[in-house]
């Protein structure tokens, strides 16, 4: 049945004409502070309860056919949905990209794009900041108080320190960076060791043999992240030797996330520190 008349009058009253007007753009920015304003304005008659249940109805996702887009991922996680490109056509992930940025206020990634996917998101999208394979739209200014540190046993795992990089800015953090800083030459880490005990959280990227995840972590008692890279020579096995050393690491509470994956390490650390805004 079609949705009845929007109260007049005394009445609730309607906010734009329904789900186009301004209920559907606060509530394109699903929080739970959003959500919570918005049933306290149902509550004191404030807005219409047809308005809220339009603007309510886009929220879990956004069916776009080819594509689930989960808008309610914040609420839920308190991270935003990020946009994975390989496996998908240029124009998908320009369509996907824009749903994100069409209905919500927050920070959108699109990580480990090509060429062509690049082309087709920032011709229609040109707002982007592009970074090591991943484009980031709308960064917040930093905002969180807590000191991450991502290093690098190489300079051959910076892209996976970028992909991290631009992950844990798009949260509100500022990361520092330490570059090639690997065991065989320890001196080198050392000549830094006020800024590894010093920092609230350290992810640590290296391939090879991935000693350097329990370096730091026994110097350190701050939470660390290890990610295996896929560098190395002989039997490096594409990452398989670094992070089965990284998974036996004695240097306790070590946590491991997979091969390459700085994404996931800087989603790992904003999980450790608390996803929500803090006061």
């Amino acid at each position: 049945m079609p949705d009845p008349p929007a109260a007049i009058g005394s009445g609730p009253r309607p906010f734009g004409g329904g789900a186009s007007g301004a209920v559907a753009a606060r509530m394109d920015d699903v929080d739970e502070a959003t959500l919570r304003t918005l049933l306290e304005d149902v509550r004191d008659g404030r807005v219409a309860p047809d308005d809220a249940v339009r603007a309510l109805r886009r929220l879990p996702f956004a069916d776009l056919g080819d594509a689930r887009v989960d808008h309610h991922r914040r609420l839920r996680q308190g991270l935003p949905e990020a946009v994975y490109g390989p496996g998908k056509s240029p124009e998908q992930c320009a369509r996907i990209v824009g749903e994100l940025l069409q209905h919500g206020s927050g920070p959108v990634l699109l990580t480990r794009v090509d060429e062509a996917q690049t082309k087709a998101v920032l011709s229609a999208q040109p707002d982007g900041l592009v970074r090591a394979g991943t484009i980031a739209w709308r960064l917040p200014a930093a905002s969180r108080p807590e000191r991450v540190l991502v290093c690098s046993g190489g300079t051959a795992d910076v892209p996976v320190v970028e992909e991290c990089v631009a992950t844990l800015t798009a949260y509100g953090f500022e990361p520092q960076t330490l570059v090639d800083v690997g065991v065989a030459g320890l001196h080198r880490l050392l000549a830094h060791h006020d800024d590894v005990v010093d920092a609230d959280a350290i992810v640590v990227v290296a391939g090879m043999e991935g000693a350097l995840a329990s370096v730091v972590g026994g110097l350190s008692g701050a939470p660390v992240v290890a990610v295996p890279t896929s560098t190395g020579y002989g039997s490096s096995f594409a990452g398989v030797t670094a992070l089965l050393a990284m998974l036996s690491s004695c240097a306790s509470g070590v946590t491991v996330v997979g091969i390459d994956n700085g994404f996931g390490a800087a989603c790992a650390v904003a999980r450790m520190l608390g996803t929500r805004t803090r006061a």
